[in-house]
């Protein structure tokens, strides 16, 4: 953890701001307790309507949803083939759990860097890591803001590649006027508590695939399937389910489905005080020597503002810590995302170096997340722009 950093839930106990936080409400309650009082806590009705309900709300014909978003990285590279030998592109900046799921079926991660505008996965880079090893790009919707999609989708196609998309952030974005969620042939959107909806920790896969959606959905259970239709084994008993791969219990639960379902309802208005508050930030931020803002959303690309992230400028990039002491001191929880995935002392034993992705470091050096949910205030955001202001003035 980078020092002056500290856990959301540390935040909470000193009544800080934090830099994200989850938004339940009555009717979120009542529908977590409508499904404990069901006969099905789990592998019940819940999550095929929450599924149902997650691909009509961003265009997908298929949703399977799994118990977090991390499963869902792994359930997607399982299913898509990736295995030992292959090469898959990544971007440096990023949670670890993106890379990490390559390692969970043998593939090497080979890490893109990335806009030192956005922070999205370069193209140009990705491109020249290219080998004939490769087998899939993974754009990252960095802060909610979708990569390069267009792009992306042509270099996949030119080198014939497959685009799974980590949209943990994006969910209620949009790129050239379509929701995030069709333009790959799989995208991953994350329900952690921090995110655009949550179910407590969950995730899902997109896709308008569905030898994908079948496959998921027996990788999530164990490798099993219980549809006669599928089976080897032809005239079984009704009894008989078959194994038919090595999978996983990446289920998710009823409750939590139940949780999401609810939550989706009210996904337009989270995304919608989200953009609000991001362009308060960019009104009252504007002009404070030192600060780089991030780019504002425009007629292609429309965020889901999971983040608000800024940078220092590169004069007092190196006192970036000492701005986010000031901050924590002062009751704002803002955090910084992310350690490039090769500095992380686990790929550095891997054989990963420093240098690999110029601008993902110089990036990840300088960045701080400020807060950003659906239910902060105009006063808190005023709060948090005069402590930021005074705060760089100390280290100019």
């Amino acid at each position: 953890m980078v020092r002056g950093m500290i856990s959301l839930n540390h935040m909470k106990k000193r009544n800080m701001i934090p830099y994200s936080t989850q938004s339940i409400s009555e009717a979120d309650i009542r529908a977590v307790a409508r499904t404990l009082r069901s006969p099905y806590l789990t592998q019940g009705p819940a999550i095929a309507s929450f599924e149902k309900a997650i691909a009509k709300k961003v265009g997908a014909k298929y949703a399977v949803a799994l118990a977090s978003g991390t499963g869902a990285l792994h359930a997607a590279y399982a299913v898509a083939g990736l295995k030992e030998g292959d090469e898959v592109i990544v971007p440096a900046l990023t949670f670890a759990a993106t890379a990490n799921a390559l390692l969970y079926v043998g593939a090497r991660p080979v890490f893109a860097d990335v806009s030192l505008e956005d922070g999205t996965m370069s193209v140009a880079d990705a491109e020249k890591k290219i080998t004939g090893k490769t087998k899939a790009i993974v754009p990252v919707d960095y802060a909610g803001r979708p990569a390069g999609l267009d792009a992306l989708r042509r270099l996949a196609k030119k080198h014939d590649l497959l685009l799974l998309e980590d949209g943990a952030q994006s969910l209620g974005a949009a790129f050239k006027g379509a929701p995030v969620g069709t333009q790959a042939d799989m995208t991953m959107f994350s329900f952690h508590p921090v995110k655009s909806i949550t179910t407590g920790e969950g995730g899902v896969i997109v896709t308008d695939n569905p030898a994908y959606d079948a496959a998921l959905r027996i990788f999530r259970h164990h490798g099993i399937s219980k549809d006669p239709k599928t089976f080897v084994r032809k005239n079984a008993g009704a009894w008989y389910q078959e194994m038919q791969m090595l999978g996983y219990n990446y289920r998710i639960t009823d409750v939590q489905a139940a949780l999401g379902e609810s939550q989706l309802k009210r996904l337009d208005s989270f995304i919608g005080k989200r953009r609000a508050a991001a362009k308060r930030y960019e009104k009252i931020l504007a002009g404070i020597p030192g600060l780089v803002l991030p780019p504002s959303d425009d007629a292609k690309i429309r965020s889901a503002w999971h983040l608000y992230t800024v940078r220092l400028a590169p004069e007092v990039a190196h006192r970036r810590d000492e701005v986010l002491a000031r901050l924590h001191t002062k009751g704002i929880g803002a955090q910084v995302h992310y350690l490039p995935v090769y500095l992380h002392v686990y790929y550095e034993r891997l054989g990963y170096k420093r240098g690999l992705c110029p601008n993902a470091e110089t990036f990840a050096a300088s960045e701080i997340s400020l807060p950003l949910f659906p239910g902060i205030t105009e006063k808190q955001q005023m709060f948090i722009a005069r402590t930021l202001r005074a705060a760089l003035a100390h280290v100019a």
